[in-house]
Order: C-alpha cells, then sequence, then structure tokens
C-alpha cells in the first residue's frame, strides 16, 4: 500500500469493508456453534457454551494483543524505514506458540477444574469439558492465525486475510453441522471444528509468502522481551476488544446464576452470543483502520490521520443506529433462533437482555474505534487507560452495583452504563491526543 498516491476515502473503504466481513466471518462461527448446540443440547448446551466463551476470548485475546501491536510496529516501522521491523513477526509467533502452551497444558489436564470454577453444575459440565480440552488443546493454532492474519493485512493484503477469515469460518460451520448432527459427537464435535478453523486460515494466509509484494519474514534472534512489551503497548485495545466480552461474560455469568440460575445464564448465552456479531463490526472498522492510521502516523501525515479518524467514527455511529434499531424491532426473532426447546421463561428474559442490552452499543463503537486509533498512533497511555476501563473497571464495577440494586435488569443495563462512562474518558483522550498530534510535524 502506497498511501501518498492514494486517497484516504478509497483506502478506508477497502480495508475497513474487508476487515468488517472478515471480523463478522470470524463471529459467525460462534453464532453457528450456538445454533447447533442449541439444536443438539438445548438450553443446557447454551449454558455451557457460555461458561467457556471467557476461556475462548483470553485465548483470542492475547493472540489479537500480540498481532496487532506487534503488526503495528511493523507497519510504523516500514514506513520510517527501520531495519529493526523485520524481526517483528518472528518474535510475535515465537512469543505466541510458548504462551499457548500454558492452555494445552491446562486443557489437558484441568478441564473438569475450569468448567466447575467457571461455576457449572453436574449436568453443565458433563457437556462443557469435552468442548473445553478440545479446544483449548488447539490454543498455539488460534494465536498464530490471529498474528499471521494481522501481519498479513498490515503488509498490503487485506482481500487475503478477509478471505482467509471467511474461509475458516465457513469450514467451521460446515463441519459443525457434519460433526454435531451426521456423525453424533455433539458438543465435542463442536470444539473439534472450531479448533481446526484457524489452521485453514493460517494456510491461505501463508499464500502471502510466495507473492512479489510480500516483506515480512520469520527471522528470529531469541526470545525478545523488550519488543514482546513493545508490541503490547500497541496491541492491548485490540486485547480489551476482545477481551472484554469474556470478561463481561464472566462476570454476568456468576451474578445471573444467583439471581436467575441456568435459565438466566442461557438468556444470557443468547445476548451475549449475539452481541459479539455487533462488536466484531466494530472490531472490523478498528482493525481496518489500524494499517492506514499507523501509515500515515509514520509518514507525519496528521491530516490524513485525522481524516480516517473522523471517518472511522462516523461509521461507527452509523453501525450502532442500525444494531439497536434492529434488536428493539426484533427482539423476539433473534431469540426465537435460538430457543429450539420453546422454552418461554428463557425467551422473556432473553427479549428482555436483547432490548437493554444492545443500547450500551450506541457508545461502544465510538470506545471501540477511539481505542484502535490510539494505539495506531502510539498512545500507548491512553490506549491502556481506555482499554482497561472498558474492558475491566467500569463494566464490574456496573454489573456488581446495577446488580444489587435492579436485579436482572441491572445486568442488562450495565453495559450501556459502563460504556457511557468510558466514552466520556475516551472522548478527552482523544481530544488530548489530537493536540499531540499537531506536533508531530
Amino acid at each position: 500500500m502506497n498511501s501518498t498516491e492514494s486517497k484516504p476515502g478509497k483506502l478506508f473503504a477497502k480495508y475497513v469493508s474487508q476487515n468488517i466481513f472478515a471480523m463478522i466471518g470470524i463471529s459467525a462461527y460462534v453464532l453457528a456453534d450456538t445454533f447447533f448446540i442449541s439444536r443438539a443440547e438445548g438450553a443446557d448446551g447454551i449454558a455451557a457454551l457460555n461458561l467457556v466463551l471467557p476461556l475462548y476470548s483470553f485465548i483470542f485475546a492475547i493472540g489479537s494483543m500480540i498481532g496487532v501491536g506487534s503488526a503495528t510496529r511493523f507497519k510504523i516501522g516500514r514506513a520510517r524505514n527501520d531495519s529493526a521491523t523485520d524481526f517483528y513477526f518472528g518474535n510475535a509467533i515465537s512469543w505466541a506458540f510458548l504462551i499457548s502452551l500454558v492452555f494445552v497444558f491446562a486443557g489437558a489436564f484441568f478441564a473438569e477444574d475450569i468448567m466447575e470454577l467457571l461455576g457449572a453444575d453436574a449436568s453443565i459440565a458433563r457437556l462443557g469439558v469435552p468442548y473445553t480440552k478440545i479446544f483449548m488443546l488447539f490454543a498455539p493454532f488460534f494465536m498464530c492465525n490471529y498474528i499471521l492474519n494481522a501481519f498479513v493485512r498490515n503488509d498490503g493484503s487485506p482481500m487475503l486475510s478477509m478471505i482467509a477469515t471467511l474461509t475458516s469460518s465457513l469450514f467451521n460451520i460446515v463441519m459443525d453441522y457434519v460433526l454435531m448432527f451426521p456423525l453424533g459427537l455433539g458438543m465435542a464435535g463442536a470444539a473439534l471444528a472450531t479448533a481446526c478453523s484457524p489452521i485453514v486460515g493460517i494456510l491461505i494466509c501463508s499464500v502471502h509468502f510466495f507473492q512479489k509484494k510480500n516483506t515480512i519474514s520469520f527471522r528470529f534472534k531469541g526470545f525478545s522481551l523488550v519488543r514482546l512489551l513493545k508490541s503490547c503497548q500497541l496491541g492491548i485495545s485490540a486485547f480489551v476488544g476482545e477481551m472484554s466480552s469474556g470478561v463481561t461474560t464472566m462476570v454476568f455469568n456468576f451474578l445471573i446464576l444467583s439471581l436467575s440460575g441456568n435459565v438466566g445464564i442461557a438468556a444470557f448465552g443468547v445476548v451475549a452470543n449475539t452481541a459479539i456479531v455487533a462488536t466484531s463490526i466494530y472490531n472490523g472498522i478498528a482493525q481496518g483502520s489500524q494499517p492506514l492510521l499507523s501509515d500515515f502516523y509514520g509518514r507525519n501525515s496528521t491530516k490524513n490521520v485525522g481524516r480516517i479518524l473522523g471517518m472511522s467514527i462516523a461509521t461507527a455511529l452509523v453501525v450502532s443506529g442500525v444494531i439497536v434499531t434492529a434488536t428493539n424491532i426484533f427482539p423476539s426473532q433473534i431469540v426465537e433462533i435460538f430457543n429450539s426447546e420453546g422454552d418461554a421463561l428463557m425467551a422473556k428474559e432473553a427479549i428482555r437482555g436483547v432490548r437493554l442490552y444492545f443500547l450500551g452499543f450506541v457508545f461502544a463503537g465510538i470506545n471501540i474505534v477511539g481505542a484502535g486509533y490510539l494505539s495506531a498512533t502510539e498512545n500507548a497511555m491512553w490506549a491502556f487507560v481506555t482499554s482497561i476501563l472498558r474492558g475491566f473497571v467500569a463494566i464490574i464495577a456496573c454489573a456488581f452495583i446495577m446488580s444489587s440494586l435492579f436485579g436482572m435488569t441491572g445486568v442488562w443495563l450495565a453495559f450501556p452504563l459502563a460504556e457511557l462512562l468510558t466514552m466520556i474518558v475516551m472522548i478527552i483522550a482523544l481530544i488530548r491526543s489530537g493536540k499531540k498530534s499537531h506536533h508531530i510535524k
């Protein structure tokens, strides 16, 4: 990509549209899991999947932090002709593989203990343990796929990145059905389909190494902790973007179990899994604009950095309007997709949850896109503050306070309130970073 010769608007449309499709593809197979599991195992299956999702988010979050952060350093370094840039890919892959072995070990020997720790009773654990064990054994592939995808995207191949993601998602959906129903493997089949899908993504992304425009090489000079930490500084917003849904799910699971038991968990499972699709769109905007922001920033093109940020926020606001409108007009239709048993109590609670919870996406879009901008332009401190506030501090505090005051209604409204509080801080951060950028030249 030669940003000096192309119009920012055209580049933005290209990169963001392709990344939105790619991120929707990632969320599609989570929805496919939910849909097929609801058909095969009913409400207990959805509850089991929902208890496991925080682990899934944590593996993805680490991979995205290392991948997006390293790829951002790679992109900025390329724009500045920094030779040290060549070592970021090898370092990222090496560290991700090493860290992923912790998950492999935990999945192999402690899957039952993990499910118990997450709050599963005997009936839920029976379904959740095989799923947990299988997908944790494949943690190295999940992490490395995320890293390779981020580097391929930042090396000027967003189309290949999108194709890899969509193809792996389609593979997962097809194999979900084949393994769960014709072969009768139940939730273990769903886990196996999900676990194998990143291998497909890795194989397709690897095509980039045989293209003439490829500038990525695996150069390894040992495990550089300094290079890893420098990358993670810029990947923290990506980490929280992935992890926030997992943290929200885990905290809400514990609160909901005490308020309405497994029926409430199943209702939240419908809401949380549907919300992943909405979040993926904003992540697509943030990750699609990141290579452009980093490139323009590395070239000291302050004007174009501002243009890309403006287009990103405008796109997020349009998406927010569509999401909030759709979830308030069609909540019963959304819930019905995952309510194979016709559970009236679960449906009633889930419909109320969809209407209230999704109000938070009015603010979440600005927060996700803003955090991506801060990381892409080396505003590491503000990226860290806003990401930690959104993904951990605000949501946990709001969940406990609101649930104690208003019960399940408070649980549903905790997310909108946390996003609103974060947005206030985000606006301050964007103003401060904007003032800083005027001194770049």
